[in-house]
């Protein structure tokens, strides 16, 4: 099926209609297990000798046909279900990490994902390292021989900050360490990180892959182009895993071994798995995706231009707009539009921020982003509350940003309503 364009897999990939119904759209099986033939066919399943279902929370037929479908979109080799964007960050680098392991994840990601990796990680004895997303370069400065991965997102939250993807991977890769780039913000319809060297690719398909803001999910994508085999950092992957009839990943699973093993050994004991109903509603979104994308792309540039003439605007971050620093990134990576979020300075601080907000009467104040509605937050305030004073200016978040997730209504609409809250 991967012959297809982008737009028909989104549609057809991962599912044909199955053989006992027949049924055109992808059944819901809401089930948490499953009957085995006999015992041996049960000790076949255990043994990973062979493929099939044996428990919903390793694995369901509805949850396979989305993780097919965004293995398709992505370019991917397999694909493995999260119950969150953050469940799909946490089993990735799990995967990989170990106690006294690092990380080197930039600062220009989302709030709770910087306090995941720089607190709760540590924790659990992984550190993780800050670097600057504009300057490549300080990944390298970071990587040292406890590095398991990188980590980055294709387009950072909140300040749709663009990652040189390419560059980040053959810094990753020249020391044997995979990348891992959280692409929620573009989508593959916007731009397939695995084309540009990424090893690993999240989602949280609660946003644009579901986009109705109705489920939550995540996912994580491999590329099956990383060389497990052989590297000495991946012993893990090399070795015989004693907590599953002594699988040697890299052998056993090959192009797919880092899926395998997330669904394996790291979702099995974790337990985060999607719910069957919640893949579901994110493969009817992802039948839209391609339309909805470039409705919030050409939405959110007619806004940006919009904010970035008004006088009561201090600056608007859009790497759409040939002002942004990103601007040439995004021509680049981005050539079919910049999603739709992005953040932008109100002239009067933190009090002139809260009388804009509160005035807006078409934008929700929500904690959420990438669904069909138009919606605002105080990232120092919601999404970034927990980061220090530190790192919410490394993070480039001040009292007065404000982020705007600009939906699918009427931009004349959309524009209106941020003139009369300006006004």
């Amino acid at each position: 099926m991967s012959k297809y364009r982008f737009e028909t897999l989104s549609i057809h990939g991962g599912y044909t209609p199955e053989a006992t119904t027949h049924a055109n759209v992808p059944p819901i099986y809401m089930t948490t297990a499953y009957s085995f033939d006999d015992v041996e066919h049960a000790r076949r399943l255990f043994a990973l000798e062979e493929g099939g279902n044996i428990y919903t929370r390793l694995q369901n037929p509805t949850n396979t046909a989305f993780e097919k479908r965004i293995s398709l979109l992505e370019g991917g080799v397999d694909a493995v279900a999260a119950s969150s964007g953050h469940a799909a960050i946490t089993m990735a680098l799990l995967t990989l990490c170990r106690q006294g392991d690092e990380v080197v994840s930039s600062t220009e990601i989302y709030g709770g994902a910087i306090n995941l990796l720089d607190k709760t990680f540590a924790r659990m004895g992984i550190t993780v390292r800050f670097a600057e997303i504009s300057e490549p370069e300080s990944f390298a400065r970071l990587i040292n021989d406890k590095t398991r991965a990188v980590f980055i997102e294709s387009i950072g939250n909140p300040k749709a900050d663009i990652a040189d993807i390419r560059a980040i991977a053959d810094i990753a890769h020249k020391s044997g360490i995979p990348l891992i780039v959280d692409n929620t913000f573009a989508t593959p319809y916007l731009l397939k990180p695995i084309e540009h060297g990424a090893d690993i690719v999240i989602h949280s398909t609660t946003k644009y892959l579901a986009g109705n803001g109705t489920s939550m999910g995540g996912a994580i994508v491999d590329s099956g182009n990383f060389e497990w085999k052989g590297n000495p950092r991946f012993t893990e992957f090399n070795e015989p895993d004693p907590s599953y009839h002594g699988v040697v990943y890299s052998d056993a699973f090959g192009r797919a071994a880092f899926a395998a093993r997330v669904r394996t050994q790291i979702l099995r004991d974790i337990g985060a798995c999607q719910s069957p109903f919640n893949s579901w509603v994110t493969m009817l979104g992802m039948e839209t995706l391609a339309l909805r994308m470039e409705r919030h792309s050409s939405n959110a540039l007619k806004v940006a231009e919009f904010l970035d003439k008004h006088p009561a605007i201090e600056r608007v971050d859009y790497p759409g707009l040939k002002s942004s620093r990103y601007y040439e990134l995004a021509k680049r990576y981005l050539p079919n539009g910049a999603s739709g979020v992005f953040t932008f300075e109100i002239k009067g601080g933190r009090e002139a921020g809260a009388r804009f907000v509160n005035r807006l009467k078409l934008f929700r104040i929500v904690a959420n982003l990438g669904d069909a509605r138009s919606m605002v937050s105080h990232p120092a305030t919601t999404t970034h509350s927990q980061l220090s004073d530190e790192q919410l200016v490394a993070a480039g978040i001040s009292a007065s940003t404000i982020r705007l997730s600009i939906g699918l209504e009427n931009i004349g609409d959309i524009v209106e309503d941020l003139q009369q809250a300006l006004s």
